[in-house]
C-alpha cells in the first residue's frame, strides 16, 4: 500500500455510508472489494453491487485509492481519519452550536450525560490547551 493520505484542506464530506467503508479501511486496509463485501453484508447488509458502487464513488470522490495485484484492486484510505473527524466536529459545531464549544458542553451538562471520568477528561483537555496557549 502507498499509504499515501490527502492533507483535508478541502472540504471533504464523509456520507453516514462513507463512514461504513472508510472505518474498515482506516482498520485493516489495504483490503479487495471481496474483503469488503461480507465485512459491509455483516454490518449493514449491503449487497455485492452496493458495495461496489459505494467503493467507486468514493475512489472518484478521493476518499480512497487503490493498487492493483494482477486482477485484484485493493483499496487504502486517501484521507487520514483523525483529520476528518477534526472536519466534521468542526462541521457539526457550526450547524449545531453555531461554532460555540462552551454551547456544546453546556448542553451536554444540562442533560447530565458527562460521567465523572468525563469531566476528569475534559479538565485535562483543557488544562493541557491551556498550557499549550500560554507556552507552557
Amino acid at each position: 500500500m502507498k499509504g499515501v493520505f490527502n492533507v483535508v484542506k478541502k472540504e471533504v464530506k464523509v456520507t453516514n455510508s462513507e463512514w461504513y467503508v472508510m472505518n474498515y479501511l482506516w482498520e485493516r486496509s489495504p483490503l479487495s472489494l471481496m474483503q469488503l463485501v461480507p465485512l459491509l453484508k455483516e454490518s449493514v447488509g449491503w449487497s455485492k453491487s452496493t458495495c461496489a458502487t459505494m467503493v467507486r464513488r468514493m475512489t472518484e470522490k478521493g476518499l480512497i485509492g487503490y493498487e492493483e495485484n494482477g486482477k485484484t484492486k485493493y483499496f487504502f484510505p486517501k484521507v487520514q481519519k483523525q483529520e476528518v473527524i477534526v472536519q466534521e466536529t468542526r462541521d457539526f459545531l457550526q450547524r449545531i452550536y453555531d461554532g460555540s464549544v462552551g454551547m456544546l458542553v453546556s448542553a451536554l451538562v444540562r442533560q447530565d450525560d458527562l460521567s465523572a471520568d468525563d469531566i476528569r477528561e475534559l479538565q485535562e483537555i483543557l488544562k493541557a490547551a491551556e498550557d499549550k496557549k500560554c507556552g507552557k
